[in-house]
């Protein structure tokens, strides 16, 4: 029977809902193409992602179980080499990957997000104060690059020990990372990049050890007195940086939208009747900010319902696919509601991938927001939320830019 052609996958992020649709009623599973003319499968449901992600024969390690990778048949300049080069907790398979969540687990104590919520408030209200001073009557600012973008990366580059300038620097790259619209020659750029930029900051905490995760990293031993090797500290500390603070970024991009799009929410939160975490679970269900990443494989064939991904061959999970689920939340899956009562998602990941983070991330979510409508309860943005400019990106879910009134100036009507 002849194999149906790969269906491009969407590098404007336009489409990213309406195409993850599409392809999920095709199939458990539909062959995809990356850029490059890499072919993949997606995974755009519940039920079929949940069971992947904590399937012993996926595995995130294209050194081992990518033959196109370990072949060199994927190019060192493949636009989004970053993503599967890497040597890192996020990336290793079976034993190297217990060995490396317990070493890195260390720094994510469940009695971390407490002791680093005082730092979220203060620069939460650092952030807040710079918008008040600067924002004239009526003048619109971009929320994501007064708030939303600073906030995450600020903090996680304080819990690593990072300098202000270092972070700035990273963070350019990590944005042209997440894109999917790169050259070759710009994505041999970003893995250069990113992995100087974290030598420099391995190489200074050696020699000035700190209360931060890079030094806790370095120091980490295993019950056999293993550590990090040098690759797998690089990365890792890339890939805290990264997913520390990119999707938290979006997090709070697609937060306000949503909220601020339907005031009659925004309402029930301000007067007590819905709470914040609500609020936050329910943003992650219907707007994961991570979309699709990069990437999985198949360590034996995998059979599903009709569909058969043969070993080796790669597989993208859509996680902004799997919370608009029908088949999970019913024909309002794709709406935006607070009250709802099941807010299933898997944006967090779910298996032996789960994030380490999520607990620091939920803290972070509710106190920046708590914060940015109790100073500014008139918030409202200044352009309908249906004409907001996605990142060209189907790897993350968020805007370019978040425009708003910190006063009332309510948008024009779509």
């Amino acid at each position: 029977m002849e194999t149906s052609r790969p269906v491009p996958l969407d590098n404007t992020g336009r489409y990213l809902h309406s195409q993850a649709d599409e392809l999920r009623a095709q199939g458990p599973a539909t062959r995809v193409e990356l850029p490059g003319g890499v072919v993949c499968w997606s995974v755009n449901s519940y039920e079929v992602s949940k069971k992947l992600l904590s399937d012993p024969n996926v595995t995130k390690s294209a050194r081992n179980h990518w033959p196109a990778f370990i072949n060199n048949e994927v190019p060192a300049d493949w636009e989004m080499i970053s993503w599967v080069a890497m040597d890192n907790v996020s990336t290793t398979f079976g034993q190297d990957h217990r060995r490396l969540r317990r070493l890195i687990g260390k720094a994510f104590s469940s009695r971390r997000p407490e002791a680093v919520r005082p730092l979220a408030l203060e620069l939460t209200n650092m952030l807040l104060d710079r918008m008040e001073a600067a924002a004239a009557a009526g003048e619109v600012i971009d929320l994501k690059a007064a708030f939303a973008y600073p906030l995450p990366g600020m903090l996680v580059a304080e819990l690593i020990g990072m300098s202000e300038e270092a972070r700035i620097a990273a963070a350019k790259v990590m944005d042209l990372m997440a894109r999917t619209d790169v050259t070759s020659e710009q994505a041999q750029g970003i893995l250069l990049g990113w992995r100087g930029a974290i030598e420099d900051l391995i190489a200074l905490k050696r020699a000035q050890p700190g209360e931060d995760i890079t030094s806790d990293l370095i120091a980490a031993r295993d019950e056999d007195g293993s550590v990090l090797t040098e690759q797998e500290l690089v990365d890792t500390t890339f890939a805290i940086l990264g997913a520390g603070s990119e999707t938290t970024i979006n997090f709070f991009d697609n937060a306000v939208t949503a909220l601020l799009a339907h005031p009659e929410q925004l309402e029930l939160v301000k007067s007590g009747q819905v709470s914040w975490d609500a609020v936050i679970e329910e943003v992650l269900r219907v707007e994961s900010p991570l979309a699709s990443l990069p990437l999985r494989y198949a360590v034996e064939d995998i059979v599903l319902d009709g569909v058969t991904i043969p070993k080796g061959e790669p597989i993208l999970i859509n996680y902004a696919a799997i919370g608009r689920d029908p088949q999970l939340h019913g024909d309002s899956a794709a709406t935006f509601d607070i009250t709802r009562q099941d807010k299933e998602h898997l944006s967090f990941g779910h298996g032996p991938h789960y994030c380490l983070g999520a607990g620091i991330a939920r803290m972070v979510a509710k106190t920046g927001l708590s914060a940015l409508f109790e100073r500014f309860p008139n918030l409202t943005l200044a352009t309908p939320a249906t004409e907001l400019v996605p990142i060209p990106t189907f790897i993350m879910n968020g805007h370019l830019a978040l425009p708003v009134h910190l006063n009332g100036v309510a948008a024009a009507a779509a």
